[in-house]
Order: C-alpha cells, then structure tokens, then sequence
C-alpha cells in the first residue's frame, strides 16, 4: 500500500484556494454569520477560479477535476466560514444531480451558467415529514397538457432561493403501492413557485435556509430528469456520494480551524509566567483535536478517492460524515474549554466553530442515520 499524498496540482490548488479564501473570505466571516448574510457576490468569483465546477467536464464549462478536488476546496473555505462552505456544497448537490443523471440538452443548457457561478443551484427533498423517508414525501407532479404541475412544500433547503433547483416528486405508485419519484429541474420564475420562509439557524449562518413552495408549479415536460419514477435513485445517489462528501469536508475544514487556533491560543496565553502550551493538561487536549483533525481528513479523503476511481463509497461517506460532524462538535467544545473565558468572546471563530459543527449534523442525514447506513453495509459485508 502507497503512502497517501496529493498530486501537485492538488497541492497547487489548495495553495490557490487558500490564498483566495485567506483574502476574501476571512476577514469577513464572523460578519457574515452575525448578520446571516450569504455572500452570492463570491459565486461568480469562484466561478472563475473553477471552484463552482471543480468536478464538472470541462465541455460543461466545468474544471474537469474529481472529488479529491473538491473536498479540498470545501476545506479550504469551511476553515473560515462553514456557512459558505454548505451553500457552496449544496450548489455541487444540484449540478451533480443534472451531471449525472440529465439528458445532454439539459446538461449543455444548465451546467455552464452554474459552473460560472451567475446561477445558484440546489436540491429539495427534505419535507416537513421527515428527511430521511424518501417514499413518505407528500410533494405530488401531474403531467397536464405538456406541462408538470408540482404541488407540495419543502423544508430546510439550503440554498432554497436558488435559480435552478432540482425538486423531487410522487408522479405515481409502484404495483406494491409505493411512491413512485421523479426529479424535476425547476427555474426561478417559475409560475407557482415560490420560496417560503427562511430559517434563522444556529449555525452555517453565512447561507440561506427556508421552504420552497410549490403551487401549482408549472414545469415543461422536457424538465423531468430521466424517467418518472428515477427521483428516488437520484436523490439518494446525490445525497449519499455528493451531500455527505462535502458535509464531511466542511467539518474538516472545522476540525483544522480547532487545531489552528488551539494552537495559536495556548501558546500566547501565558500563564504562573510561562505559555499554557507548556501545560500537560492542554498539550491533552491539543492531542485530542489533532487526532480528531487527522482521523477525518483520512476517512474524508480515503472516500473521496475511492468516487473518484468510480468505486462504491457510499458507506465511506457515511462513516466519513458520522466521524468528522461528531468530531467537530467535540473538538470546538475542547477549544472552547481550553480557552477558558475566552472561548465564548465572540472576537475568537471558536464559538462559530461549535455552532456550525452541530448544525453539521443534521445535514446529509442524521449521525444515527449514518449509523444504520455503516451498520447495514457491516452486516451484509462481514458475514463469515
């Protein structure tokens, strides 16, 4: 087995992200999640700096590069705003369900405008009866006179004020009657679509989170992804490789922000006339953030990898999302402890560090919903 090491021009690009993130998006974050604000002006910029499609074909306006790449963007710019981070990762969500599963029309209409970031995109499946029951969704699509209506309503959509938003449906019921799904490419705009309201969140504040609204939404036939009845696949397939993928560099990129400034504050404290880094008690605790820190960069990378080579990693994100969300609230709690009064000064990141580590969560599916995942894939793959 050869020692892990990214390529050169992975190196490269994490030098050029970094720069770009250390400019114009660090000294801006605590701001931004203050205010609530979401920073669509860096989108275009992004764009430009291939980022929005790091992983896209390059006949699509994309880089043409892999997952690996994307995760180390994700990283990069999570380590200062983790709120960035998940609007950026949910625009990825959107592209990879039109990437992977539309026709060529739809790929060539949609992709190069959201690769250049003058386009948001984003998923909507989560409904207010639960996120994780993709056959209990209520949202209906009627095919009438050349046109889909949707009628429903979505919850907790990051990005949910998108331009292009790929929303998933029931357009009938299987011969056991269950649920059939489609998936649909719905443009803002759209006559009986409409964003709801938007959630004041605890954490990833430099994003927007709220309903989407579907009444009587009026979608051209030609906008269904695939067949009637491929929603399911396609939102599960997304969510699994491409959501929990980027959840997991998100809170990695956390994960760093805690070693960084753990750090950088114990060994400026000082303390009975010497820095507290010098004290056994701390130099614990910075072990266990490191270890935090090193064990979900390996899982996250590991898995990323593995998509890359076009190998099965749905249970390698599942247990790469568990680890490194767990591990962020953790070790942001470790941080601020270790910091004493300061660590809830908001002039430190740590505070926002905690909070968006447990926003992190729920996003992608529950840590016990990864937990059933990485169970049942134990118990079908290590049967004697």
């Amino acid at each position: 087995m050869q020692f892990f090491k990214f390529t050169e021009e992975q190196e490269l690009l994490r030098k050029a992200v970094r720069e770009f993130v250390e400019t114009e998006i660090a000294p801006k974050a605590a701001e931004w999640d203050e205010k609530d604000y979401c920073p669509m002006e860096l989108f275009p910029v992004m764009g430009e700096l291939g980022i929005n499609g790091i992983f896209v074909p390059e006949e699509y306006g994309g880089a043409g590069m892999g997952h690996v790449e994307r995760a180390i963007c994700l990283e990069e710019i999570s380590r200062h705003s983790a709120g960035l981070g998940i609007a950026l990762m949910t625009h990825h969500l959107g592209m990879a369900a039109i990437l992977d599963f539309a026709s060529e029309e739809q790929k060539q209409k949609y992709l190069p405008e959201l690769c250049e970031g003058t386009k948001l995109c984003g998923l909507s499946v989560t409904e207010p009866g639960g996120g994780s029951d993709f056959a209990g969704q209520k949202t209906t699509a009627e095919l009438v006179d050349g046109h889909w209506l949707l009628n429903g309503r979505k919850c907790f959509i990051t990005n949910h004020h998108a331009d292009v938003n790929v929303v998933t449906a029931v357009t009938g019921q299987n011969e056991k009657g269950r649920n059939l799904l489609g998936a649909f490419i719905v443009e803002k705009g759209t006559p009986g679509f409409s964003e709801g309201r938007k959630e004041n969140k605890l954490g990833l504040r430099a994003s927007v989170t709220g309903d989407v609204v579907l009444n009587d939404a009026k979608v051209p036939e030609e906008n269904i992804i695939g067949e009637a009845g491929s929603g399911a696949k396609i939102g599960m397939a997304c969510i699994g490789e491409v959501g929990r993928a980027g959840m997991s560099a998100i809170c990695v990129g956390i994960l760093r922000g805690c070693v960084e400034e753990a750090v950088k504050f114990s060994s400026e404290r000082i303390l009975y006339g010497r820095p507290i880094s010098k004290l056994q008690a701390i130099q614990f605790e910075i072990a266990n953030i490191r270890t935090d820190y090193e064990t979900a960069r390996m899982l996250l990378y590991y898995a990323a990898g593995k998509k890359d080579a076009k190998l099965p990693a749905t249970a390698d994100f599942a247990i790469a999302k568990y680890h490194a969300t767990e591990a962020a609230v953790r070790s942001s709690k470790r941080t601020m402890d270790l910091m004493g009064g300061y660590g809830i000064v908001n002039e430190y990141p740590v505070g926002r560090f905690l909070r968006d580590a447990l926003a992190s969560i729920p996003s992608g599916g529950t840590s016990h919903i990864q937990q059933l995942i990485i169970a049942g894939d134990t118990l079908s793959s290590y049967k004697a």
